[in-house]
């Protein structure tokens, strides 16, 4: 079952999250967060970067696009380029 508990947001728009919940989860300093609203309710999603099996399995499916599509390096620095200067 979950740990509920009670909070309240800042005038800064900070929300503490309580220390036996920190605890129970495992949150440090720096846990990075996705944050979804709808209506009433707010969701914390803890970010969690992908174990590097699963990148390289990433990197290796976005390499086997690439080919089947014929994108060449040039085609990526391009893009990055037009990307850069659109800001």
């Amino acid at each position: 079952m979950s740990t509920a508990a009670t909070t309240t947001l800042s005038s800064k728009g900070q929300v503490v999250i309580p220390d036996d919940i920190r605890t129970k989860l495992g949150l440090k300093p720096g846990t990075q967060f996705v944050v979804l609203g709808d209506r009433d309710v707010v969701i914390f999603k803890v970010l969690e970067p992908p174990s590097l099996k699963e990148f390289d399995a990433l990197v290796g499916r976005a390499r086997k696009v690439a080919k089947q599509t014929g994108l060449k390096k040039s085609d990526i620095e391009k893009a990055v380029k037009k990307v850069r200067r659109s800001r």
